[in-house]
């Protein structure tokens, strides 16, 4: 059944606005962590981001963990695995290095994007999306469906609906969309739905999945769901996260009142010779309107918790880690980390010192952003968890 907490379909509208003469409808306490988006570089930034939380006994507080993309896959695989983590009376996971450090690190070390495109594009049997799903089937997930995620913390994995143009969100108690409705108790593969997060257009996406109608909830005459009626509730297609929202704020922002935010995305380059072809010049446009979108998000959460709308850190791949002001953060030279922050985009093969370097760099910048804005009292580590590597 649903979390009884949760409040009505409606209420996952994004325009959905707090009323401040209901004091019910105010944020509750508690702590939600939102991995962004952005292939393998973010995948394995925040293993690094999660190394540091953990040693620091955080991720048992942890209320929500909502992901986007990249960030899906290491959430995907967190909250797969969170009954092996044996946390201690501290808070830390003394199984988090073989549980989800390990196999993330090994499907690092392959490339599967361009597998599945070609073997998509040119042998029967399958989309490209179909060849992602049984990479990350048999790599990481297995047979596992939503129901093997925990129930606290709520893990939310978000895709976008193309139909509807609506956030699709994927949890334990169900999946939805505001405008289309909700399926309970969903047993979809963890592996299709992390699919869906991280189908990067325009290669990877889309990801169709086929419900019947009786899969859904009965919806109220004039209840605000738009869009319940087929073929919205029997042939989903869906594509990444991040092309509604990158930072996979929506299914955080609302609901609890500090926010972690771990940004591993890309960022548009300058094109000093933009191609004048219709094809390439409409990409390059969408393009611009995409970064607007992420840069004003950024903007956007950066400035609530300098107004203490919300308590909480936003740390980025591309952050200079001296812009923290810590007398003692872990050597972080900006040029080095800037070289990271430049990885393609991508479902390929990274070299295991790469992998190192990113997940220092994680480790590294989510500290300095914890010990800045969330816990001053937070001990400085000792140092990277690859200490040959650096960043």
């Amino acid at each position: 059944m649903p979390d009884p907490r949760d409040r009505p379909l409606a209420a996952l509208s994004p325009v959905e606005t707090i009323d401040p003469d209901r004091p019910e409808a105010e944020p509750e306490a508690g702590i939600a962590l939102c991995l962004s988006g952005g292939g393998y570089r973010a995948m394995v930034f925040h293993v690094g981001v999660l190394w540091r939380l953990n040693e620091a006994g955080y991720l048992p507080r942890l209320a929500r963990v909502s992901s986007v993309s990249g960030g899906s896959i290491t959430a995907g695989l967190l909250g797969l695995k969170w009954a092996r983590l044996d946390f201690d009376q501290m808070g830390v996971g003394r199984g988090f290095g073989a549980e989800v450090v390990a196999p993330i690190r090994d499907l690092a070390g392959r490339t599967i994007d361009a597998g599945a495109i070609i073997g998509g594009i040119l042998l029967p049997g399958g989309s490209v999306s179909d060849k992602v799903q049984a990479a990350y089937q048999k790599h990481l997930f297995g047979d596992a469906t939503l129901q093997a995620l925990p129930d606290r913390p709520r893990f939310v994995i978000n895709a976008t609906n193309v139909q509807s143009g609506a956030l699709w969100r994927f949890s334990k108690p169900y999946m939805a969309d505001y405008r289309v409705g909700r399926v309970t108790r969903p047993t979809l593969p963890l592996a299709t739905a992390v699919a869906a997060s991280s189908a990067f257009p325009p290669v990877l996406s889309p990801v169709d999945i086929e419900l019947k109608p009786g899969d859904w909830e009965p919806v109220t005459p004039g209840g605000g769901v738009d869009l319940h009626g087929e073929p919205y509730t029997t042939e989903i297609v869906l594509s990444d996260g991040g092309v509604y929202d990158n930072l996979g704020l929506e299914t955080a922002w609302k609901r609890y009142d500090t926010i972690l935010v771990s940004d591993a995305g890309g960022k548009m380059q300058p094109e000093p010779e933009p191609e004048r072809d219709w094809v390439r010049h409409i990409l390059r446009i969408l393009d611009i309107i995409d970064n607007q979108v992420r840069s004003l998000r950024k903007r956007q959460v950066i400035e609530a918790f300098r107004r203490n709308e919300r308590k909480g850190a936003y740390w980025g791949i591309r952050t200079d880690i001296r812009d923290y002001g810590l007398a003692d953060p872990l050597a972080c030279p900006f040029d080095r980390t800037t070289e990271l922050a430049k990885l393609p985009t991508r479902l390929a093969r990274m070299e295991p010192v790469i992998q190192e370097r990113l997940i220092n760099w994680g480790y590294a910048v989510g500290d300095a952003a914890l010990r800045t804005h969330v816990d001053p009292g937070l001990r400085r580590p000792a140092g990277f968890p690859y200490a040959a590597a650096g960043v």
